[in-house]
């Protein structure tokens, strides 16, 4: 299927789902993933009418996204991998959601970074709802201590929250969970859902569903990867 039958596909799955929960229709924007493809394959989703785009790296945002940006107007760029805070300057000239803010070494940096700029991104703090030491993300029993310091001490807006589950647990739980530390950290947006969970996700409250296999296909392999 082409980039655009699958985006068709997904917004009508999208849409399926908030009715399903009882949601306003539009009430869960479609972050498409490009994170790995090539500048061609989001040209194709662009002219199929998808704005908003997700990348994992600032490197690899930074080779393909000004260029597409300087060609079509109103280009959403989220980065939803993990942050150095020594990349802080180009994240924040680049992206304008940034979902992964989760130390107080890289709030003060957005923060620097942002006066510096004046450019306010959006952001959210990303929360490891399983616990999992090999993954970025503040711990629940701390994510709304955090969010109130991201506002009291560095000054910054907080938007939402994000989350990846865990691979074999149910999504639910940690949607649910996630769900509930927004409401209680009073922020709006809930960033989490990815290609084989959104529903669940727009079930529990997403706003902000992260869909890149189902929308661009498979992802390609490194070049080391690739069978000789």
């Amino acid at each position: 299927m082409t980039v655009a039958a699958n985006l068709a596909e997904i917004r009508d799955r999208i849409a399926a789902a908030e009715r399903a929960a009882g949601r306003p229709a539009g009430s869960a924007t479609l972050v498409a993933v490009s994170k790995t493809f090539p500048a061609d394959d989001v040209r194709a989703a662009i002219a199929a009418g998808q704005r908003v785009f997700g990348e994992n790296r600032v490197q690899e945002a930074e080779g393909k996204f000004p260029a597409l940006k300087a060609e079509t107007a109103g280009l959403e760029l989220h980065l939803i991998g993990p942050l150095q805070s020594n990349k802080a300057r180009e994240a924040v000239a680049l992206f304008d959601v940034i979902h992964t803010v989760d130390r107080d070494k890289i709030a003060a940096a957005l923060a620097a970074e942002m006066t510096r700029q004046g450019r306010a991104p959006k952001l959210l703090v990303q929360v490891n709802t399983g616990e999992e030491p090999q993954k970025a993300g503040i711990p629940p029993a701390e994510a709304v201590d955090f969010v109130a310091r991201c506002r009291d001490v560095h000054g910054l807006a907080i938007a939402g929250l994000m989350c990846i589950p865990p691979v074999d647990e149910n999504p639910a739980l940690h949607f649910a969970l996630l769900d509930e530390l927004a409401g209680r950290a009073g922020v709006a947006w809930r960033s989490m859902g990815m290609s084989g969970d959104f529903e669940t996700a727009i079930a529990h409250g997403a706003t902000h569903v992260r869909v890149g296999s189902a929308v661009f296909g498979v992802r390609p392999r490194p070049a080391a990867e690739q069978p000789s």
